[in-house]
């Protein structure tokens, strides 16, 4: 069965066809680093993330690339207002650049925490101005743009095709939207791809005079810079839908005469406990903010991912706890798996394991359907818990395990190495145990919890757990 992804573009599923066999050039919209990304932003991130695995998983070659917008983006996405990095440089009284080197480390930390595999490539808006110089110079030599004021304007009503995938056509903006005139355009709807303003203070020599580009023309110039005239898959959230990816297409498809993007694929937004995230409602988080409540990014990235991309998901702190839960109890069963060492045949556990598999390929092959992909581990994982499992089964089982990682990256690594203090901590307590001194064993276990570290007293010896966060459960790791 061939992946199936929901095209936005068409309003429907459709099987996964490369433009090139085997292969998958993937552009994802990255963060503007102004400001920390927040848990909504993350959600959008982890479906590139599970897409771009799921594809690695089924054998495609894929190349991701995922900008990073340093310049251009306004407060109101549009042609009017502040631009949202220098904004936050105002406000610190810092240079713009400080703002985003902070910033993209910080993304980068919570791309890490997360466990998101690297793009390819990450290319910033300001390290790519001669790409979208010359991008806007052909348009402007096909006649789809116009010079106004050392501003430069994409004539809407050129590009037929404008709203096909959002639905906002010229003749539906016309109807219904209201858009602040700007006198220097030619029709309201028209949408700025470079831009002047003697108070910007981060500025381009260009044959239109200094100015910055506008935040459309840069992902246009960046991927295809990256992944050619024509890419397989554009993914973000779905408030890019309308004008960002919709400006990207028109842009795009006016300067090369083809199709910009096969496959659309948006995620939906995220709530927090039922509500609108807002910091002003007091319920808008960040990565760092959850992991300080004693969170792990495994645990984040699970509940995050456990959703639909197509449904609006729901952050709430139950469902964060149960998460933690649920990531453990996966990692203790890989580690108990890893133990295993009686040798028990079980031949009928190959056939579940076969069965497990398939329908987890199916069901992710059906528009990343991650609920019922997840339902099916956690039966072969219930089957495997009620039986004794031998060697063989048990790394058959752990070969599986670590496929279903491949594409959800939540298990912990299996080779973790204990601090000095704690090896010496661990080795004064079995002394105290030997000794029959067993109030300092037990101050020792307590001090050892402190630490994040449980100890499981086991025939022959001792066992560490590494505790997944505070008032967690624990993860067995060796």
């Amino acid at each position: 069965m061939a992946i199936q992804l929901y095209n936005t573009l068409t309003k429907q599923k459709e099987p996964f066809v490369p433009l090139e066999p085997g292969k998958v050039r993937m552009y994802n919209c990255g963060p503007t680093v102004y400001n920390f990304a927040h848990v909504g932003n993350f959600r959008s991130f982890l479906l590139a993330d599970l897409l771009r695995r799921y594809f690695d998983y089924r054998g495609f070659d894929v190349r991701q690339v995922m900008n990073i917008t340093d310049v251009g983006h306004l407060l109101a996405d549009a042609d009017a207002g502040v631009d949202k990095v220098e904004e936050e440089a105002r406000k610190q009284k810092k240079d713009p650049y400080a703002i985003v080197a902070f910033y993209l480390d910080a993304f980068m930390r919570d791309v890490e925490a997360l466990n998101l595999r690297p793009a390819h490539h990450y290319p910033r808006a300001t390290e790519h101005v001669p790409e979208m110089l010359a991008l806007v110079e052909k348009l402007l030599k096909g006649g789809y743009a116009y010079v106004a004021k050392g501003a430069v304007y994409f004539d809407v009503s050129r590009f037929p095709a404008y709203g096909r995938l959002s639905g906002n056509s010229l003749e539906a903006l016309k109807a219904g939207a209201r858009i602040e005139i700007n006198p220097d355009k030619k029709q309201p709807y028209d949408f700025a791809l470079w831009k002047q303003d003697p108070l910007h203070l981060m500025q381009w020599d260009s044959p239109w005079g200094r100015g910055f580009p506008g935040w459309h023309i840069e992902c246009s110039a960046m991927a295809m810079k990256y992944l050619g005239e024509s890419i397989d898959v554009h993914t973000g959230g779905e408030d890019n839908i309308f004008p960002h990816h919709e400006c990207e297409i028109a842009q795009s498809e006016a300067a090369t005469g083809r199709p910009f993007v096969k496959y659309w694929v948006h995620t939906r937004h995220l709530l927090v406990e039922g509500e609108k995230m807002s910091k002003s409602v007091g319920n808008f988080y960040t990565i760092r903010d959850l992991v300080k409540m004693g969170y792990s990014g495994k645990a984040i990235r699970y509940l995050l991912l456990s959703t639909h991309y197509r449904q609006n998901a729901n952050l709430t702190f139950d469902g964060l706890e149960a998460a933690k839960k649920t990531v453990d109890r996966i990692n203790a069963f890989a580690q108990n798996l890893r133990d295993v060492s009686a040798e028990k045949p079980n031949p009928e556990l190959m056939d579940t394991i076969k069965r497990a598999r398939s329908q987890f390929v199916e069901s992710l092959d059906d528009d990343l359907n991650v609920s019922a992909a997840l339902a099916a581990f956690f039966e072969l994982m219930t089957a495997v818990n009620r039986i004794e499992v031998g060697r063989e089964g048990a790394a058959a089982t752990l070969t599986f395990v670590d496929e279903v990682d491949q594409v959800f990256g939540i298990l912990e690594s299996a080779h973790v190495v204990l601090s000095d203090e704690v090896e010496r901590l661990i080795r004064a307590r079995e002394q105290a145990r030997r000794d029959k001194d067993f109030a300092r064993a037990d101050a020792i276990r307590d001090q050892l919890k402190g630490m994040a570290i449980a100890l499981e007293d086991v025939p022959g010896g001792v066992r560490w757990k590494k505790m997944s966060g505070p008032g967690g459960g624990t993860v067995s790791l060796r």
